[in-house]
């Protein structure tokens, strides 16, 4: 595309925090598609091995790590100087995005970020009670601070690709499934959760996987003792090594020895007591057919349960099942299983696969909705490498969906600058989407007959409920 559209105007300060592979990929994106003043644009991070991206564009930089002792005295000169309303762009680890969001709230400057992140040390707190472990837990404080404090300037809870663009793909899906199943209805309002929830039931919808493949392969091989992904290699070991987390449905008979169900808040997700990337589950994707996945812990597995329910509590009249099942890149996987055999110590050195590394390959990501009358539809983005390269600088296809993701909740937050604490799942899913899909590449839907016990070898005797094929009895990988 040779002249991009200009999606809105930041008329205060910008400011990005955090500039790992998700903030350089969104540089370029918000270079095309906003009007805001370079001068009153700052990048903050304590690693300034990218910098010179930053000095030929002449933004400023400030090579500091954002702490709870500081983020005040920081970010408040820099998100009010000059006038306007400003706009804070999170997309760091170990920042606390409910203080953040609080802040700028305060100012009334914009937010958004990527993921409720907590402040350096939670995720490897031995000392903390499981639960408190979950993004349940990490959800509910957000979810709290907005019934606290409803309205208000708009903060943008989750809106990367998965949480976030994801919430997205689950309404038009539903939509799609609707439709081709003959049912009579009138589609529900952006924000109208529960004619959203009763569309959902009445489609017979069981659940819901975020069912992704990512098929990017490098140009030469992962060497031993390296940390290799697609993306943050801290995020995921973060994430990956919090409790195994799923919406849990109305629909289950069967729970396993160590499941746990949250005490308080809106307790749509339990957990295992293990850690989710090394949690296998079966799903389906458009490329490989049937794969396992990871049970990686995910806010959408928690969000879009939630969002979905007809009733409260952990006995509601109707939930969707909901979780992540990933299949990262096959470098990722090799370093998963390293990480996991020296008991769970990361490698020392940590690397992101850049799009110059990468010899081909797709980041197939999409929700794969499942116990409808046609049995299960995956809809979603089938990104290339290839493509990626051709739409913007300084990112894989991994990098791209996500990047996309903030652009769009961006124009969001600009059109709808007072709606309060929002999370995806209460956007307005066909405004974003026209947004994203510039670089998206292919956005596809596909029925499948495929179920969780589909192609089993049948060597082994296996405890399973022939009767209802989408069991989560069924999905685990047992052993």
């Amino acid at each position: 595309m040779s002249v991009w559209p200009v999606h809105g105007r930041i008329t205060g300060p910008l400011v990005m925090i955090g500039f790992g592979s998700i903030g350089k990929g969104a540089l370029p994106l918000l270079e095309r598609h906003f009007d805001f003043d370079k001068d009153r644009f700052t990048v903050i991070d304590p690693d300034d091995q990218d910098r010179r991206l930053l000095d030929e564009r002449g933004v400023a930089f400030i090579h500091k790590e954002v702490t709870r002792e500081n983020y005040r005295e920081l970010l408040i000169p820099l998100l009010t100087e000059g006038g306007g309303q400003g706009f804070c762009v999170n997309l760091s680890v170990d920042t606390s995005s409910l203080d953040l969001m609080k802040l700028c709230r305060e100012i009334g400057a914009l937010y958004i970020d990527t993921v409720v992140e907590p402040w350096k040390g939670f995720y490897f707190d031995r000392g903390m009670d499981q639960a408190l472990r979950t993004n349940h837990a990490l959800r509910q404080t957000v979810r709290d601070e907005k019934a606290r404090s409803p309205g208000g300037t708009t903060a943008v809870s989750c809106c990367g690709a998965n949480p976030g663009m994801v919430s997205w793909f689950v309404k038009k899906a539903l939509v799609d499934v609707a439709k081709d199943i003959g049912l009579d209805f009138e589609e529900p309002a952006p924000g109208d959760r529960l004619g959203w929830a009763r569309l959902m039931r009445d489609a017979g919808v069981k659940g819901i996987h975020i069912a992704e493949r990512d098929t990017q392969r490098a140009k030469h091989p992962k060497p031993l003792n390296v940390f290799w992904n697609t993306w943050s290699v801290e995020g995921f070991i973060a994430e990956g090594l919090q409790p195994a987390e799923l919406g849990w449905g109305t629909h289950e008979k069967w729970m396993p020895d160590n499941m746990r169900a949250q005490k308080s808040g809106c307790q749509s997700a339990r957990f295992l007591l293990q850690p989710g990337a090394n949690t296998r589950v079966r799903s389906w994707c458009p490329t490989p057919g049937a794969q396992y996945g990871f049970l990686v812990t995910h806010n959408e597995s928690v969000s879009i349960a939630d969002y979905f329910t007809i009733g409260e509590g952990l006995d509601p009249q109707y939930r969707p099942t909901v979780h992540y099942a990933y299949h990262p890149a096959n470098d990722a996987v090799l370093s998963l299983h390293e990480m996991f055999g020296q008991a769970g110590k990361a490698q020392p050195a940590h690397h992101i696969l850049d799009e110059n590394e990468i010899e081909d390959g797709i980041d197939e990501l999409g929700v794969l909705l499942y116990g409808h009358a046609k049995n299960a539809y995956w809809y979603g983005s089938r990104l290339s490498i290839e493509e990626t390269r051709d739409l913007a600088p300084y990112q894989n296809a991994t990098g791209l969906q996500v990047t996309s993701a903030v652009l769009a909740g961006m124009v969001w937050a600009l059109e709808n600058p007072e709606a309060g604490i929002v999370e995806t799942d209460e956007m307005d899913y066909r405004r974003c989407l026209e947004v994203q899909l510039a670089y998206l590449g292919p956005v596809e839907g596909h029925f499948t007959d495929w179920t969780p016990l589909s192609g089993r070898p049948g060597l082994f005797p296996e405890d399973i409920d022939e009767e209802d094929p989408w069991q989560f009895r069924n999905v685990l990988v047992h052993g």
